[in-house]
């Protein structure tokens, strides 16, 4: 998600969640090295300590990052910035240069702790037309290929940060859920890939968005304080709409065959500034309704088994 707060280091903006149902297994950071003025390593790593988070992804293989977070018990997933794609999907070899480079040194030398190699970040969002469409699975697949040379299949997963507009309802309701139908080829190729390798699909959700975009969305429904209007499908009631999302992607998941592979949920979270709705009150209320969320592990929900890993 871009445009909306500092990408210098995302503590209450965006989260990573690893978790099965809504029992939560981990709960990382999104730590962005591109800033005017950013954090040393060490520190940055020291508040990921202290404030309880052991998994942490970066959008880039950032040095001083990489060198900070080496022998530190912090699990890693390591992204691969989009206009990398192109050079990675024509070549092999390219994969490999960037697996050696990135992946296998920090690990071997820096005693890094990476489990995740992140293939490009949202490539199809619609604001990017096709520019990423022919480029991403050829990308991910040689760098899976890479991984497996170097001796890292087992170790290091693959898999490709998505936005939620990868999926959609055409009833609005969470058991409509199927891939976008200008990509749904594309996603159940990717999805089978990731499948196969035993590799997770990773989902970026921001109920913020709904906001955003649609200036009736009810509010109540952006969070987890409930609703005096749930959105009834079936059996199940929906409170938030976060949750209604997430089963989203698993109705389209399980109508596409698809019904037990791993989700993480890359990011999660609520700016606090750039628009009427982003302010610090909200983004309070959010994230500490979601980690309450998490803590009480409610079920009841539809989808069983996993609420994402990082």
């Amino acid at each position: 998600m871009g445009g909306f707060g500092s990408l210098l280091f995302w503590f209450f903006l965006a989260f990573a969640l690893i978790c099965e149902g809504f029992v939560a297994e981990g709960l990382g950071c999104n730590w962005g090295t591109r800033a005017t003025h950013p954090l040393p390593g060490d520190i940055v790593v020291r508040l990921l300590k202290d404030n309880g988070f052991d998994k942490v992804k970066l959008f880039e293989p950032d040095a001083e990052a990489l060198r900070a977070l080496g022998n530190s018990g912090i699990e890693v997933m390591l992204g691969i910035p989009n206009e990398f794609l192109a050079q990675l999907a024509s070549s092999v070899r390219a994969a490999e240069d960037w697996v050696t480079q990135n992946v296998s040194s920090y690990i071997s030398k820096n005693g890094v702790d990476i489990r995740y190699v992140a293939v490009g970040n949202e490539p199809f969002l619609k604001t990017y037309a096709e520019t990423f469409k022919p480029t991403t699975f050829p990308a991910l697949k040689n760098i899976q290929a890479a991984l497996i040379k170097a001796g890292l299949g087992r170790q290091v997963k693959v898999t490709v940060p998505l936005n939620a507009d990868v999926y959609q309802t055409d009833n609005g309701l969470p058991s409509g859920g199927d891939f976008r139908s200008d990509i749904h080829s594309l996603m159940v190729s990717i999805v089978k890939f990731l499948s196969d390798s035993g590799s997770p699909l990773t989902i970026n959700i921001y109920p913020f968005l709904s906001l955003y975009d649609d200036p009736h969305f009810p509010v109540d429904y952006a969070f987890f304080s409930g609703t005096s209007s749930p959105v009834v499908d079936g059996p199940i009631s929906y409170s938030n709409v976060f949750e209604a999302n997430y089963d989203t992607l698993i109705w389209a998941l399980e109508k596409n065959g698809f019904p037990s592979v791993p989700v993480i949920i890359g990011e999660v979270g609520w700016p606090t500034d750039g628009n009427t709705n982003a302010n610090v009150e909200y983004a309070r209320k959010f994230n500490q309704g979601l980690v309450n969320r998490i803590i009480q592990g409610q079920e009841g929900y539809y989808y069983p088994h996993f609420m994402g890993p990082t």
